[in-house]
């Protein structure tokens, strides 16, 4: 059979494509416009199912096809062949997670995990958020700029509430459930009264190490429906600040940014960011230090990662923009992803003690750039050590209103 056939099969496959998700509900949902196109991980099935005549394949012949299709098929809607091949079975699965690189290493979003991980070092991922303000919805997807025909793929989705002293976006998978007991989940941002301090929760810790340490017990306070595979607390990730504006003169914003789950040395010399390879299952309350449960809903939040191993947590901070005398007003240099002047408009870089050594090139790298391009359409390139739900969660903070601080 030709590479070509296997690869027309695959698609023609009804049994693990498009029926299989992260909830295990019918195909025709996370097709929908309002999912994630990124192919969600499978649920261990609790019983034994036959994996039919694929699985039987020769490893060697196995290894090659997917190989193949692996360095093939390298941007998305193409790049759903290799998606497919995960949801033939087990066998297939394993192999294709073994194949496929983190997101740092490949420059490739696949799998769910991806959104999770440290994005590429030498080159940013390019996406484009959508504010829907009659349901307070804002929408993350993959591209340059929105098509004309609607077919862009969605990576996050986040649901604005406004309670009485906060404000706080939910973050999900999927555009149409932003409920926390959904295993959709992926954690939130939370502001302060003023909207000048916000605190980025994930719903799990930033590495596999504390993923596998946290594994004895599985808890779901607030659910009706009872999952191992919920994510059941909120990790405190970032906290991002901006500066009040006193003398109420006119300005960009300043903010800061300190990343709680990725260590400074990241960015130094032969460093690494944390990068998770899988979802957690299950959660371990009693392992886990400073927990405290709040709310109707009695969410559990945990206190920052302890990075006293890796050193300081990584800080960033927006690039200072230059006034244009001839345009009157301040400037940065976008390089074409930028075309509306806007308050909400910035640049992050990174800020290091002089003492560590971090390359100049490390200090004067864009981690993260968001700004405007159009009513309610704005651009958001991120690139390492941050993850797409890291980048997302900071550039929401940027749609809330900040009196205080202009």
């Amino acid at each position: 059979m030709s590479f070509k056939n296997i690869v027309r099969e695959l698609k023609e496959m009804k049994d693990g494509i498009g029926s299989i998700s992260r909830r295990g509900v019918e195909g025709k949902h996370w097709r929908s416009r309002t999912r994630s196109h990124i192919a969600p991980d499978v649920a261990a099935p609790s019983q034994p199912i036959d994996q039919g005549q694929w699985a039987n394949l020769p490893p060697e012949l196995l290894l090659d096809i997917i190989r193949r299709v692996e360095e093939s098929e390298t941007s998305w809607p193409a790049r759903t062949v290799v998606v497919f091949c995960a949801s033939v079975c087990k066998s297939w699965r394993d192999i294709t997670k073994e194949i496929v690189k983190p997101l740092a290493e490949c420059g490739r979003l696949t799998f769910p995990i991806s959104l999770k991980q440290p994005g590429p070092r030498h080159a940013p991922i390019q996406c484009f958020i959508k504010r829907d303000r009659t349901t307070s919805t804002y929408r993350l997807y993959f591209g340059l700029t929105p098509s004309e025909d609607e077919s862009d793929k969605l990576l996050l989705a986040a649901k604005k509430i406004r309670r009485a002293t906060s404000t706080e976006f939910v973050i999900s998978l999927v555009g149409d459930d932003f409920s926390r007991a959904s295993n959709t989940y992926l954690g939130k941002l939370s502001s302060n009264f003023l909207g000048t301090k916000f605190t980025v929760y994930d719903s799990q810790p930033p590495n596999d190490a504390a993923v596998q340490q946290n594994s004895l017990l599985s808890r779901r306070f607030h659910s009706k429906r009872v999952s191992p595979r919920l994510p059941a607390y909120n990790y405190s990730a970032a906290t991002i600040s901006y500066e009040l504006n006193v003398l109420r003169t006119r300005g960009p914003r300043r903010m800061h940014c300190i990343m709680h789950s990725i260590p400074v040395s990241s960015i130094q010399e032969g460093g690494a960011a944390p990068t998770p390879t899988s979802f957690p299952q299950t959660i371990d309350e009693k392992s886990s230090p400073r927990l405290v449960s709040k709310g109707k809903e009695q969410e559990t939040y945990f206190s920052s990662p302890n990075l006293s191993s890796s050193g300081e947590p990584l800080v960033l901070k927006n690039k200072a923009p230059r006034w244009h005398e001839q345009l009157q007003c301040w400037c940065l240099n976008f390089k074409g992803r930028v075309t509306v002047a806007s308050v909400k408009n910035f640049q992050l870089v990174a800020t290091v003690d002089p003492s560590l050594n971090i390359p100049a090139v490390e200090q004067e790298k864009v981690t993260l750039q968001f700004g405007k391009i159009g009513k309610d359409i704005f651009t958001m390139d991120y690139c390492y050590p941050l993850s797409a739900f890291q980048a997302f969660a900071i550039s929401l903070s940027s749609f809330d209103t900040k009196p205080a601080c202009e």
